[in-house]
């Protein structure tokens, strides 16, 4: 028998419920919409020289915050409408580390081909818009191999796709691989949020972000439930990111750190 506290042993069949899925998408939306609202209020108290957008210094301030929030919803989850096990701890059945580097460098490399194809076919420099001082390549190295993977892997695997696991229980079967609907419904919302790409970029780059990112989102979220804990999706995030920036970096002919 399933119970509260155990989600990951969740009934096979999956029984479609509104306000669960209603409640994870509100969180897929408000969770980093409230860190940006941290993050604006942070700049503005300690009068930080930082402006919403695509840089370094505002993507560190807005990760930290929808973590802050992320821990916080975690918190009500867990002791007063869905107890689980969020996975905030070292894995405590196979780890599923391995797997994860191995897959992140295999995506990071694949992402860089989706997200560079004009550049790659064109043989030119990356277009990527970052000034090739040692302090910014450190500062994109640390956040992309470090820091991106708990920063969102929190708030989207261990937040979300546990929330749903706990109350719209259910299994997806293909020959021996099998998870949670959860995890599949919460790599949808995961991949969506990215779909503003659409407005900046070719619609077939863009689609191809659409596709990686929800495979992606499955990917980690098998790993949460296996490993019933979040450091290997973390650490895919990480290698996967930090890769594809890497390579960027080689383009910008930046070489030494």
């Amino acid at each position: 028998m399933t119970t509260a506290t155990e989600p990951f042993e969740a009934a096979p069949r999956l029984r479609l419920k509104l306000v669960p899925i209603l409640v994870t998408v509100a969180l897929g939306i408000g969770v980093p919409m409230a860190g940006a609202l941290i993050a604006s209020a942070a700049s503005h108290l300690l009068h930080l020289p930082v402006r919403p957008g695509a840089n370094l210094s505002w993507l560190y301030l807005q990760h930290a915050g929808q973590l802050l929030v992320a821990l916080l919803v975690i918190a009500i989850l867990k002791y007063r409408f869905a107890p689980a096990d969020y996975g905030l701890h070292l894995p405590r059945d196979k780890s599923y580390i391995g797997p994860a580097i191995l897959w992140g460098v295999f995506f990071g490399v694949l992402m860089t081909v989706i997200d560079y194809a004009p550049q790659i076919f064109a043989h030119a420099a990356s277009a990527a818009a970052v000034p090739a001082s040692h302090s910014t390549v450190w500062g994109w190295i640390v956040f992309e191999g470090v820091y991106v993977g708990p920063t969102e892997e929190i708030p989207f695997r261990a937040l979300l796709v546990t929330y749903l696991i706990a109350t719209m229980p259910g299994k997806l079967r293909l020959g021996r691989f099998q998870m949670s609907w959860a995890g599949v419904i919460v790599a949808i919302i995961f991949a969506l949020l990215h779909a503003t790409n659409f407005a900046t970029r070719h619609w077939v780059e863009a689609l191809g972000q659409q596709l990686y990112a929800f495979t992606l989102g499955v990917l980690y979220a098998y790993w949460l439930e296996k490993s019933r804990s979040i450091v290997a999706a973390s650490i895919g995030h990480n290698v996967g990111d930090v890769v594809e920036y890497l390579i960027a970096f080689a383009w910008l002919g930046v070489t030494h750190f």
